[in-house]
């Protein structure tokens, strides 16, 4: 493989899994970036599966395979993504911003195994060797990758009606 090759894993388009928007799983060749793109009123959560890639934006934040980065778009910002020498595989998740006026941030978990917090009260995400039952659970067992599941509040968004 060279340069990105991606797959859509989910995207409901219609609000029926709540803030959950679209869920991806890409593969970058070293070196190799989604290009400089920018990201309003989003969430993207990046689950680094192999390999190592860094989030370009502001002092940058180096992620390793089993890290998690939380992306909080909010008003706007302007950022691309690298991976590392060996390529990268990242399975990266797109919410409706909780707080879209909010600034632009970003954090890295580190080793995540369990739930990761994402700070909102409508999704979390569990990453692990396998997955809780939980209500409202959405699950993705990669191969070659640990369970992923994410559990959103399903009610309908105001924006997904009428």
């Amino acid at each position: 493989m060279t340069g990105l090759a991606g797959r859509t894993l989910l995207e409901p388009g219609d609000g029926s899994l709540g803030p959950l928007l679209r869920v991806t799983d890409d593969r970058l060749s070293p070196a190799t970036g989604y290009g400089r793109h920018d990201h309003r009123a989003v969430d993207v959560v990046a689950v680094v599966l192999a390999g190592a890639l860094t989030h370009a934006w502001g002092e940058g934040a180096p992620m390793a395979a089993g890290d998690v980065g939380v992306l909080r778009a909010g008003t706007g910002l302007a950022h691309d993504e690298v991976a590392g020498p060996e390529g990268a595989r990242v399975v990266q998740a797109y919410l409706r911003a909780a707080d879209p006026d909010a600034a632009p941030s970003h954090a890295v978990h580190r080793a995540v195994r369990g739930w990761v917090e994402l700070g909102r009260p409508d999704a979390r995400l569990w990453v692990g060797d396998d997955g809780p039952g939980v209500p409202g659970g959405v699950v993705l067992r990669l191969d070659g990758g640990p369970v992923l599941v994410w559990q959103v509040d399903t009610g309908r968004p105001a924006w997904s009606e009428g």
